[in-house]
C-alpha cells in the first residue's frame, strides 16, 4: 500500500457505518459473497480487487440512504445482478427523467448500474463500464 502526502497519490478506502455490526456481517457474507480480512475494535475490514479496501463500522447513527455509498466495479452487470438476485438482494427501482431502471439496471453515456440496500439501510451500487 502507498501512502502520500499529496491526495492524488493516496491509497483510499471507504468506510460503511453498520448499527448492528453482527447483522451487518451476515448480509456481506451470505447476500455478497464477502468475508472481512479483519475483525478489530474499529469495525470488519473487507479487501477486494487490486487491494480496495472498505471498513464496516459500528455506528448508532441511522445511514441516509440518498446517495451510493459504495459501487462495486463489475464486467458483467446482467451476471452480477443475477447472481446477487439469486441470493436475495433486492434492486432498487427508479422512474424518473433522470434515470430509469430496467430490471433494475440504469443505463446511461457508457454507464450501466443497479443500486441496492445493505441491512443497514446504506445504498450499495454495482456498475459496469464501456
Amino acid at each position: 500500500m502507498t501512502h502520500s502526502t499529496k491526495l492524488g497519490q493516496a491509497y483510499v478506502y471507504t468506510t460503511i457505518p453498520a448499527q448492528d455490526l453482527v447483522r451487518a456481517r451476515q448480509f456481506y457474507a451470505e447476500k455478497l459473497g464477502l468475508e472481512p480480512l479483519e475483525e478489530s475494535a474499529e469495525g470488519l475490514t473487507y479487501e477486494l480487487a487490486e487491494g480496495s479496501q472498505f471498513l464496516l463500522f459500528p455506528s448508532t447513527g441511522k445511514a441516509s440512504g440518498d446517495h451510493t455509498q459504495i459501487a462495486f466495479r463489475t464486467a458483467d452487470i446482467g451476471a452480477t445482478v443475477g447472481e446477487l438476485r439469486s441470493r436475495g438482494v433486492e434492486f432498487e427501482d427508479y422512474d424518473l427523467p433522470s434515470l430509469r431502471t430496467v430490471e433494475g439496471i440504469a443505463e446511461r453515456s457508457g454507464l450501466r448500474a443497479a443500486w441496492f440496500r445493505d441491512s443497514e439501510g446504506n445504498l450499495l451500487g454495482v456498475a459496469q463500464m464501456d
